[in-house]
């Protein structure tokens, strides 16, 4: 019997989650070997896991989808990744592609579409979904070196949170560091990127595609 694709979930709504799930189980070709509700644990479960594909929703709290996708693939770089997104902005496209993504999904996609980017990027093809323009890609692959990738994988980590709300204190005890540590990010941050205000920090997260 054919080895089926193992396939790993990460959407902060279990809802959605559910449903995928009860969609690509009913397959005779997949099974879903785990979910993850946010990055750090997608992270996480594909180190334990080692699954084939991961559909992956790009904005999640804590770690989202760009950088987890970066993390995955710096590690294990034979897993194919879906991202799954409501926006068709370029500039998310662009930013998880460029974390490595290997295909990108709408979630007002089809069924049938959710199944074919499955099946396509374990094949090692490409897959955008329809509505999504061929210009996106030619966007992406035509776009100088990003302002983010200046920054380390901690340092995107503490952009995030900081985006999200955030106080230095919080990014502490989420990151088991300490507060001086965290000021020591923050500062480096803003500094690395031209930023003076906590409303720069969030609208470069929204620009880059960390958050909605």
């Amino acid at each position: 019997m054919e080895r089926k694709i193992r396939v790993l979930l990460a959407d902060d709504h279990e809802v959605v989650r559910q449903g995928f799930a009860l969609l690509l189980d009913s397959q005779l070709d997949m099974e879903v070997v785990g979910q993850a509700a946010d990055g750090k644990e997608a992270v996480l479960l594909a180190r334990e896991l080692r699954p084939n594909v991961i559909v992956m929703d790009v904005t999640m709290p804590n770690l989202g989808g760009v950088e987890a996708t970066r993390r995955i693939k710096e590690e294990l770089d034979d897993v194919r990744v879906v991202a799954l997104s409501m926006h068709k902005d370029s500039v998310y496209v662009r930013e998880i592609l460029r974390a490595g993504a290997d295909g990108y999904l709408l979630k007002a996609s089809s069924s049938a579409d959710l199944l074919t980017a499955v099946r396509a990027v374990w094949n090692g093809e490409g897959f955008l979904s329809p509505s999504v323009s061929q210009a996106v890609l030619d966007d992406y692959r035509k776009q100088a070196k990003a302002p983010i990738d200046l920054l380390t994988a901690r340092e995107r980590e503490v952009l995030q949170l900081v985006a999200e709300g955030s106080t230095n204190k919080d990014v502490a005890r989420i990151l088991e560091i300490s507060v001086y540590t965290a000021e020591g990010y923050r500062s480096r941050i803003m500094e690395k990127l031209n930023l003076h205000s906590a409303g720069e920090i969030v609208r470069f997260a929204m620009r880059s595609g960390l958050i909605d």
